[in-house]
């Protein structure tokens, strides 16, 4: 399923002209080596570009011949490679390695370029012939790039004022060894197409993904005898042709390299998201709506306002059609979310979903409604994208902020199906509740919006409102409510003081309420004595009325629900307390 979606959207690309032929790739190019017709190093020429953000130089992607797929072999790539394959030599303390491994180079662009009626091909064949691995450190052309080249820059070699790889008998000599390797290939029914072809043994490594190798990793690989059967070997077990497997591949790396801004992370997790017909719009919409950050800009180059993106947004979520920077777009076209995460030499798929746009929209639009909660006066932006939303859940005092990875995934998953939330996000977020006795703006959120999707919890929709319901007779809510005026009329009576009630009973008022209450109620008419007439007595009237909402006996334990919705009437009551503090003040 994976496989044959990419290779569609491999195919959309091509259509329009987007992505890489068979046989190519792109690669993060740091250098070029400048060689004459004798092979002789006349310069080495910087291709380092700055980024986006415009704080430091990084390769530039090129176009280049497919490369290889390698982990601790020998294996060299044609016209594209590293210092260790080109010059011999590395940071690595091995000349041995180094020197096989510009033999393997000298030999495949032999076995390649022997033959070929080309300048440039004698060019390259002559600096293979005339080089010897380990004397790259005497070059004085070399010397000033060397800490830089021994470190794994890649490289590919310029001749006549044009890379080497993009001359016609190159290329075409480049494309005829390929078709020659395949011909000696196996061949069978690809499980992607359905068509006959020659059979990928090993499929090309996906590049980009953070934390996992820099020469790329496997989404598909059966390296041992334990992963095969029947007899077969390598990717014979799950056939699939050198095309199709060519041809996802590319469609992968383009996601993760080409179009870097539409992937996202959460945790560990790269999501990536494609819509069937290749419109990067789509993309653009999905990930503003779910991830927030960067603005759509039209094809006049002019911003897209926020309000219209969420108009449209609601529109294709209802399933009718909408148009953003002049572009029509389809609530009925397919989209696709795939979570990718590293996994030593290969990538693990947390999740992948599938369906129509507009219903993708609509889940996403239906989490976020449930996440609406009133917010601190303090806080501009009340959105709650998926990854500060997770954030909530991991102690930001620690080195790695990263939230839990297989929590990560069930969330992601029960978003985009509409699903009950996993039990895990509700756990992480108590126990940081706990652990910081502090209640945010995002875990108030995410406690309203667990309980609202995962009804078996039984939480009262009234206490699950945006804004204090001062009408509910719910027990935790209102034992909630009461705390958070107990600790407001402390703060009155004593300023500035730097711990409060909060800081010592709020775990165990939640969690043991008969146990706690009874002297957080007597220690708090010592703090009313403290206070001016007129406070004094509108506090003791709230008290007062918040305990003639409770009708039943205090319990000896609150259970995780009970305490979640004690934690949201202690949210709500604090938020609507500094409210009516800050319309005092503008008063005055």
């Amino acid at each position: 399923m994976i496989l044959k979606a990419l290779y569609d959207y491999y195919n959309a690309l091509s259509a329009r002209g987007k992505i890489t032929p068979p046989g190519w790739s792109e690669a993060k190019v740091s250098y070029a080596l400048s060689i004459d017709e004798k092979g002789e190093l006349r310069g080495v020429i910087p291709l380092k570009i700055m980024s986006s953000d415009g704080k430091k130089e990084v390769p530039q992607s090129m176009r280049v011949p497919e490369q290889s797929i390698r982990s601790s072999g020998i294996v060299s790539n044609f016209l594209c490679e590293g210092s260790s394959y080109f010059l011999g030599t590395d940071d690595k303390g091995k000349p041995e390695r180094s020197a096989r491994c510009f033999e393997a180079a000298k030999k495949l662009h032999h076995e390649i370029l022997d033959g070929v009626d080309s300048p440039a091909a004698a060019a390259v064949l002559a600096f293979f012939d005339s080089r010897r691995p380990g004397t790259a450190e005497d070059d004085p052309i070399l010397a000033p790039y060397m800490k830089e080249l021994v470190r794994g820059a890649w490289i590919v070699f310029e001749y006549g004022g044009k890379y080497v790889h993009d001359y016609p008998e190159i290329r075409e000599a480049w494309h005829s060894y390929r078709n020659e390797c395949s011909a000696k290939t196996d061949t069978g029914r690809c499980l992607v197409t359905g068509m006959q072809g020659t059979i990928a043994r090993l499929h090309p490594p996906i590049k980009g993904i953070k934390d996992a190798q820099s020469s790329g990793a496997s989404l598909v690989s059966f390296n041992a005898g334990a992963f095969e059967s029947y007899g077969h070997e390598q990717g014979m077990n799950s056939p699939v042709s050198e095309e199709a497997a060519s041809a996802y591949a590319a469609a992968l790396n383009y996601l993760i390299i080409s179009d870097r801004k539409n992937v996202r992370y959460v945790s560990d997790t790269a999501v990536v998201f494609w819509a069937e017909d290749a419109e990067p719009l789509y993309q653009d919409l999905f990930s503003f709506m779910t991830f927030g950050g960067e603005k759509i800009v039209s094809d006049s180059e002019n911003t897209v306002s926020d309000s219209k993106i969420r108009s449209a947004a609601g529109l294709l979520a209802c399933g009718y059609s909408a148009e953003v920077g002049g572009i029509t777009l389809d609530p009925d076209n397919n989209f696709y979310v795939l979570g990718l995460a590293p996994n030593a030499a290969r990538l693990s798929v947390r999740f992948f979903m599938r369906n129509t746009f507009g219903k993708m929209l609509a889940n996403v639009n239906a989490h976020a409604e449930r996440l609406r909660i009133v917010k601190p006066a303090y806080i501009d932006d009340g959105s709650l994208p998926i990854w500060r939303m997770l954030s909530e859940t991991v102690n930001q005092k620690e080195k790695k902020k990263q939230a839990s990875p297989p929590m990560t995934g069930a969330v992601m998953r029960a978003i985009l199906s509409d699903t009950p939330y996993p039990a895990t996000l509700l756990e992480q977020t108590m126990l940081r509740i706990r652990a910081e006795r502090n209640i945010t703006y995002g875990r108030a959120a995410i406690l309203k919006a667990f309980f609202l999707k995962n009804e078996m919890y039984n939480v009262p929709k009234e206490v699950l409102q945006v804004e204090l319901n001062e009408e509910s007779t719910c027990l935790p809510y209102v034992l909630g409510r009461l705390f958070a005026v107990l600790e407001f009329v402390q703060r009155e009576a004593n300023p500035g003081i730097k711990a409060t009630i909060k800081d010592k009973y709020f775990n165990s008022a939640s969690a043991t309420p008969a146990t706690i209450f009874p002297l957080l109620t007597n220690l708090s008419q010592h703090h009313l004595r403290k206070l001016e007439t007129g406070s004094r007595i509108y506090y003791d009237k709230m008290i007062r009325a918040l305990e003639c909402k409770i009708n039943e006996t205090l319990p000896a334990r609150f259970p995780l629900a009970e305490q979640g919705m004690f934690h949201l009437g202690y949210y709500h009551q604090t938020q609507k307390l500094f409210e009516k503090k800050e319309k005092n003040k503008g008063d005055n």
